[in-house]
């Protein structure tokens, strides 16, 4: 009896998943960069999504229906990006928008999210008016998973004031980038109201690959940090020419536009350097994740901070589709907005209803050791 017990179960089981296989799938979006600058990212958030959708399906799906991912590649540019949600919303009528990481493109992207009633949800979008318009009435179909810039802000000047004990910073900045420059704000301000001073303040656009008339300056400042709130390549060009040019001593923190393939642009200049992001690679909860990235991708998990967003972005959406009940928009973004304590692999998420933000949600902040990775070094929330 015990046997045909375990065989019935078994056949259920199998009934069951096969089911929601032959069901029509539900569509959601991934909006990512898959070429272009911001390539390392996209490409590992992607990754990441793809291998928790088949988990999820695994498992049975979504609503007895198995989710289908629809990628478009923004070439980390907005037209891109806004030409790949119209197609999203209109010809592949997906329910819901992963992505992207970057808060101009989906600045760039939300106006037509929001009209679509579609949900779009952004990993490392941090710029506040991502998610609320500029007389602060939160924009009901744009939403994140990442901590926003006035607190990534704080946090980095608390850290260097309070941590560090450092009372002189200089800031490098992309005039280009809403990112760089919603951070940039918002740490000067906060800096400021701890009683330091921001005794450097230079500005860079998007094609500059040489830093050295900033760094002159810098030179001559007085600094004891060099705050960049910047994205990839910039980060690593601004703290290899940094050392190249004698500043053996200043501290060297960057926010979560870090990637661990700086490494390879700025080599041992990142030895020593800080960086603000949401897990690291010593995490308990996430090492299985990224033991079965490399294995099942064959290379290692270096946009660690990337992964951990889209991998728990896509079960925080299956999350908010089992108790919306629907495959709908509308639905589907009533039940983000009222996410409570949802315990994901990296952290526990509670949305604040006024602005589609997770609340205090704890950020870690990495050091790159002599051999050249990455670790953890300290959790913070702001104080």
């Amino acid at each position: 009896m015990k046997k045909m017990t375990v065989c019935i179960a078994l056949v259920l089981t199998f009934l069951i998943s096969s089911a929601a296989i032959a069901a029509e799938p539900i569509k959601l979006g991934y909006l990512a960069a898959l070429t272009g600058e911001y390539a390392p990212y996209g490409i590992a958030e992607v990754n990441a999504s793809k291998m928790a959708v088949a988990e999820i399906n695994e498992a049975g799906g979504v609503l007895g229906r198995p989710i289908e991912l629809v990628v478009y590649d923004t070439k980390t540019r907005n037209e891109d990006a806004v030409n790949g949600v119209r197609r999203m919303i209109e010809s592949d009528k997906v329910v819901t928008i992963m992505g992207a990481n970057s808060s101009g493109i989906n600045l760039a992207t939300g106006p037509l999210a929001n009209e679509g009633q579609v949900p779009q949800i952004g990993t490392a979008t941090t710029n506040t008016l991502v998610t609320v318009d500029e007389d602060g009435n939160v924009r009901p179909y744009s939403f994140r998973i990442c901590f926003t810039d006035p607190y990534q802000g704080t946090i980095a000047a608390e850290f260097i004031k309070n941590h560090l004990k450092k009372s002189k910073a200089a800031i490098f900045h992309n005039i280009g980038s809403d990112y760089a420059q919603g951070l940039r704000e918002f740490f000067i301000e906060r800096f400021k109201a701890l009683g330091g001073e921001v005794v450097v303040d230079e500005a860079y656009r998007d094609a500059d690959i040489d830093f050295r008339s900033q760094i002159a300056i810098l030179k001559n400042s007085g600094a004891e940090v060099l705050f960049i709130p910047g994205i990839g390549r910039d980060i690593g060009l601004i703290f290899k020419q940094t050392r190249e040019m004698g500043l053996a001593d200043i501290e060297l923190l960057c926010g979560d536009g870090y990637g661990e393939f700086l490494n390879d642009i700025a080599g041992k200049a990142m030895i020593g350097s800080y960086s603000i992001t949401h897990t690291d690679l010593s995490d308990p909860n996430m090492a299985p994740v990224f033991k079965k990235y490399e294995e099942t991708y064959k290379e290692e998990a270096k946009e660690f901070g990337n992964i951990t967003l889209a991998y728990d972005l896509t079960y925080w959406v299956a999350d908010a589709l089992k108790r919306a009940g629907a495959a709908e928009g509308p639905a589907i973004a009533k039940a983000l907005e009222e996410t409570k304590g949802l315990a994901l692999k990296h952290a526990t998420i509670t949305m604040d209803p006024a602005t589609h933000n997770p609340i205090n949600k704890p950020a870690v902040i990495l050091k790159i050791g002599d051999d050249m990775r990455s670790h953890f070094y300290l959790k913070v929330t702001p104080e």
